[in-house]
């Protein structure tokens, strides 16, 4: 992390307020993940074409979310089952700065993330009346059906492209929690490249390319719920699930978890 603390200081700044032009609710995701060992390379290729978020003189943003669905876990097993048109429901908190949002996200069968939200004052398990018009307007889903399933903490660099509409988040130090069990996954680093439509111009998957990465989906959501609940059907994320494998340098790490 210091290493990755001292690449940072060489990117110049945005503020929240300026990272309100390129807010992206309505946007295509491409995602990729790799080995926490990469990542200072990649961070020193993208000094000169992109700009670091800078909260309070913060440039790694800590994040806590906790996600909703059905006592079945309808929501994932859509997601296992591979159906598109899926939502997820989650609060999450932004800890330097002591925002919360309840989000609904929508991934529409144009392979579209359109997410909307609603400031909230903390984390809560429990819906209150303006939580529960919100979920019925933005989701098919009924408040009362849903109940809290996985909380997560991770921490994030978000950069924002000089001259495009484009913005890159990079998570690391994800971790899972329920009431029953917890796990680390400090080798892991995700990566999101957010753009108003997928192009293979971007710069910052130009980088990735470079260091031999390519795209690869993973939802933070199921692949933790995976983890967490060993009794889950999750044919869909066997390959995901090798892959940590191989990341984490860990060959216990299915045996572990799942």
């Amino acid at each position: 992390m210091p290493e990755i603390k001292n690449i940072l200081d060489n990117f110049s700044t945005t503020s929240l307020e300026e990272m309100g032009e390129v807010k992206l609710m309505n946007r295509t995701d491409t995602k990729f993940i790799f080995n926490v060992e990469k990542l200072p390379a990649i961070l020193n290729k993208a000094t000169e074409l992109y700009k670091v978020l800078e909260i309070s003189n913060t440039r790694i943003l800590d994040y806590r979310t906790l996600y909703f669905d059905t006592p079945e876990f309808e929501m994932y097993n859509l997601h296992q089952n591979g159906k598109l048109n899926r939502y997820k429901v989650r609060h999450r908190e932004y800890l330097i700065s002591n925002i919360s949002f309840l989000e609904v996200k929508f991934k529409s069968n144009k392979e579209r993330t359109i997410k909307k939200r609603i400031k909230q004052k903390e984390i809560k398990e429990e819906f209150s009346d303006k939580s529960k018009a919100f979920i019925l307007k933005n989701s098919p889903y009924k408040p009362n059906e849903l109940v809290p399933k996985l909380y997560n903490k991770f921490s994030r660099i978000t950069l924002v492209h000089k001259y495009d509409k484009e913005r890159i988040t990079i998570d690391l130090n994800l971790a899972y929690k329920t009431k029953e069990n917890n796990i680390d996954l400090p080798f892991l680093v995700i990566v999101e490249v957010k753009q108003e439509g997928f192009s293979n111009l971007s710069d910052f998957i130009k980088i990735l390319r470079s260091q031999k990465i390519q795209a690869t989906g993973m939802s933070k959501y199921c692949v933790g719920t995976v983890l967490m609940n060993k009794n889950i059907k999750y044919n869909r994320f066997k390959t995901k699930l090798l892959t940590l494998t191989k990341l984490s340098n860990d060959a216990q790490f299915i045996r572990n978890y799942c």
